[in-house]
């Protein structure tokens, strides 16, 4: 057996249901001459959180087998350490791992494990509870509430709701506050990108890169409804960030207030706050397996940027 330990955490009842027969297509294609593997199953939301925590340290490499929750969860227990976390994506969305250019394929993702290419990323908190990907407020976090409550998984569950509230849903006024910079918006969504994507390509920040040291916070003011499908195709066509009801600052402190409690999502995962955020930035804080086979710009843009420049010291 391979002398790299390799534990992959299954979130039994992630989206797609290919966990099923997981274990047999990951024995066929692990490469074990580098990794001696363990699999272990969750049994309750968070027990990911708690598995990978313990597996710091004691393990290599430890692998989310699931969706962007589980993703979070292992993400949660290995932030902050010299484990390496690993995706083999099986959710609804799969926000970072499409971030980083992983195949959707079984067999294909684990074949980018053989590969052993690692890239060190940045995580963020909001009121301490962290999250790797894209966190937000507003119709999105409203919509992530309900669609928890459904028994459907996938896109087309999720769209029938956002669909169902859009007419119903008021935008908010907010206080904010990045890097000291304060204004007061009414906006519709509030997103906190660390990567580009929600997930199944939906891009809320299409120039978002995550090892930059910095959030893209995604502020969509009130619209015409009748916007609506205009903006739904640019979200698809990387050119949100060019609509006149979209402004994005780049920070690494975020304060929002709100006239009542806020409804948020961390990496599509519903949560309650009071009436006040913080969100920060924690660079370069979580070790990441990617797919190089697909070019490492994702990365390489950031080494070439002014921002890099900017926020090299």
């Amino acid at each position: 057996m391979g002398s790299k330990k390799i534990l992959f955490i299954v979130n039994p009842i992630s989206g797609t249901g290919k966990q099923q027969n997981f274990q047999q297509v990951l024995d066929k294609t692990i490469d074990k001459s580098l990794f001696s593997y363990h699999i272990t199953y969750t049994e309750y939301g968070g027990h990911a959180a708690i598995i990978s925590s313990e597996a710091r340290g004691k393990f290599d490499y430890v692998v989310a087998v699931g969706g962007d929750g589980t993703v979070n969860e292992v993400a949660r227990g290995l932030v902050n350490s010299n484990t390496i976390m690993g995706i083999i994506p099986m959710g609804s969305g799969n926000g970072l791992a499409r971030h980083l250019l992983l195949p959707m394929n079984v067999s294909e993702s684990v074949e980018i494990i053989n590969q052993l290419q690692t890239q060190v990323i940045d995580t963020a908190t909001i009121n301490d509870e962290l999250f790797v990907n894209v966190a937000g407020i507003g119709f999105d976090a409203h919509v992530a509430h309900l669609y928890a409550n459904t028994k459907k998984r996938g896109p087309l569950p999720y769209v029938k709701v956002a669909t169902q509230e859009f007419m119903k849903y008021e935008p908010k006024y907010y206080d904010i506050q990045i890097d000291g910079q304060i204004f007061n918006r009414k906006a519709f969504v509030i997103s906190f990108a660390n990567s580009a994507q929600f997930g199944n390509n939906a891009y809320i920040s299409p120039n978002a890169l995550i090892n930059d040291g910095l959030l893209d916070v995604c502020v969509m003011s009130e619209f015409p409804k009748v916007e609506a499908g205009q903006l739904a195709v640019k979200l698809f066509n990387k050119k949100l960030d060019k609509s006149k009801y979209m402004n994005i600052i780049s920070g690494k402190i975020i304060k929002i207030k709100s006239k009542e409690n806020i409804q948020a999502h961390i990496d599509g995962e519903p949560i309650h706050f009071s009436n006040e955020i913080e969100v920060k930035i924690n660079p370069s804080s979580l070790k990441v397996l990617y797919n190089i086979n697909k070019g490492s710009n994702i990365f390489e843009k950031f080494q070439n940027s002014l921002i890099f420049n900017k926020y090299k010291s």
